[in-house]
């Protein structure tokens, strides 16, 4: 019980200097777009919506696209994620984002080698100009264990409040594991840049992620005098993408 008044005091907390956050944010225009990205059943429904609980609906959108159409399909692979990007004074929250062409596009057939190898490459050049258009970038990558995914996407199943969550996705998730670890590698070192660069986190422990998220959050958009003093991510939990996390067993294999 300790533990859960812990949180939930710490949560509370980190919630109300997002709301802090998006005062200022709305007063000063800024904009911000925070793409989740991870493998399935890594959390990140659940932190959006911890993320997003108390902000304002006008100014907060969350965006998860569905299955592009033939319509889609014939456009500029970005554009239909232009379409949503935030307006002054908005924060968008991407569940999923033109990221899809990195990983279960690739992994699942749904694109050609070479449209991935073209996304790879263009992708940071995308980033430079939400850049230049003063449109801050945050990309977060949900990382769990093989073991912790099973059991969640086994959650899904069995679990009459988690159906709606299942997908046809989750049912090649563990046999497509090590495909979507080399997809996920390549994805991180190309597209991990100065402008726009990953961080990841352990997210085996919801909670813990969840509040790290946020931590995150407020010290990469909120100015000082706004996040006061929260205390910066646990670095065994969040931390920047660098190669080495690849072999060192930050990052599941």
């Amino acid at each position: 019980m300790a533990k859960t008044n812990s949180y939930n005091h710490d949560l509370r907390e980190l919630q109300i200097g997002l709301v802090r956050y998006q005062q200022w944010a709305i007063k000063t225009g800024a904009k911000a777009l925070v793409i989740f990205e991870g493998r399935d059943g890594a959390g990140k429904d659940g932190t959006i919506a911890r993320v997003s609980a108390h902000l304002t609906p006008r100014s907060t959108r969350v965006v998860s696209l569905p299955k592009p159409s033939e319509r889609d399909r014939s456009e500029w692979y970005f554009q239909r994620y232009v379409r949503h990007l935030p307006a002054r004074g908005e924060l968008v929250l991407f569940n999923r984002s033109w990221y899809n062409r990195a990983g279960v596009e690739p992994v699942m057939g749904f694109c050609t080698e070479a449209e991935h190898a073209q996304f790879l490459r263009e992708a940071p050049a995308m980033e430079r100009m939400l850049e230049h258009a003063d449109i801050r970038l945050v990309k977060i990558w949900l990382d769990i264990s093989r073991e912790e995914q099973a059991q969640r996407l086994d959650a899904r199943e069995t679990d009459p409040l988690k159906r709606l969550k299942s997908s046809d996705m989750d049912r090649v998730a563990q046999s497509k594991w090590k495909a979507y670890s080399r997809a996920r590698d390549e994805m991180l070192q190309a597209t991990h840049t100065g402008h726009a660069p990953w961080v990841c986190v352990r997210a085996d422990h919801k909670k813990a992620a969840r509040l790290n998220v946020i931590r995150h959050l407020l010290h990469t958009l909120a100015p000082e005098a706004v996040r006061g003093d929260t205390e910066p991510p646990d670095a065994e939990v969040l931390f920047a993408f660098d190669k080495s996390a690849l072999r060192d067993g930050r990052l599941a294999r």
